[in-house]
């Protein structure tokens, strides 16, 4: 079958990517897409380097890892010098790493309480994750496009970027959405905004993509059916459903989008 030129744009071969919080549930999606789109991709992420390893996730010689705290500005810097040392470039950012503790987990039952009752230990925590490490990735890798005269930076926001949570009939009584991880993904798409009118002139892209919530094996049949009533699709996002979405954002087939927050939520936001 003869090739169609019309899909060149989307080919991502030779590009080198930098990835946040790769080892996510979203993340690990995301790099297997841009491997296969033909990147170079590095994982930052803080989860234990050597527990990785031996676990054998990387056996793509494409994709390799980094222990990066986000939040700290010199082990960033570390890393991302690392990476334009060994490959002369640094072609897309995407900061994807967020604090978004899964249902069940003890750090998500204090998040999800009244917010009177928000600890303010980890709404500074949730900030520094969300929202300061993204402005500490971005300061970092920035200078080296600008230099080159090229590159695209995704920002990885949420649904919830452009309005509030309607926790009516999906969670528990009592429960509600993070307010902090609210505020830090409205804020996503300000410093998105921001930096967009700041390297344009450099040829530089910057976009926010905002998905709606995925499907795990974690959530009850309940919750599923009642998030997925909010929105206009009646359903939950599938597994790699946004991995196309990336690779758009990433590639030339966006050429001319900057300072946007592509909305992949099923039609919620537009009721």
């Amino acid at each position: 079958m003869k090739h169609n030129p019309i899909f060149n744009p989307f080919s991502l071969d030779g590009k080198v990517i930098i990835l946040t919080g790769g080892m996510g549930f979203l993340g690990q999606q995301y790099s297997e897409a841009l491997i296969q789109a033909g990147a170079y991709v590095v994982i930052f992420d803080n989860k234990d380097k050597n527990k990785i390893e031996k676990a054998g996730v990387f056996s793509n010689d494409k994709c390799k890892y980094e222990q990066v705290d986000i939040t700290v500005e010199e082990q960033v810097k570390e890393a991302v010098t690392k990476v334009f040392n060994k490959f002369g470039k640094i072609d897309s950012l995407i900061n994807n790493a967020a604090m978004n503790p899964a249902v069940g987990n003890p750090e998500s039952a204090k998040l999800s309480g009244p917010y009177e009752d928000h600890p303010i230990n980890l709404w500074r925590k949730e900030v520094d994750v969300n929202l300061t490490g993204m402005q500490i990735c971005i300061q970092t890798v920035a200078p080296y496009m600008m230099k080159s005269k090229q590159g695209t930076i995704v920002n990885i926001a949420s649904e919830i970027s452009v309005m509030a949570y309607d926790w009516t009939d999906v969670y528990p009584v009592g429960k509600f959405k993070s307010l902090a991880y609210i505020a830090t993904k409205h804020g996503v798409v300000g410093l998105t905004k921001g930096w967009a009118a700041y390297l344009g002139p450099y040829g530089v892209r910057v976009n926010s993509f905002s998905p709606g919530g995925m499907q795990t094996d974690q959530m009850s049949p309940e919750f599923v059916v009642a998030y997925g009533k909010k929105n206009m699709l009646k359903s939950m996002a599938q597994i790699n459903d946004y991995n196309a979405h990336i690779i758009f954002l990433c590639s030339a087939a966006s050429a001319r989008m900057t300072g946007h927050n592509l909305i992949a939520d099923g039609g919620k936001s537009a009721w």
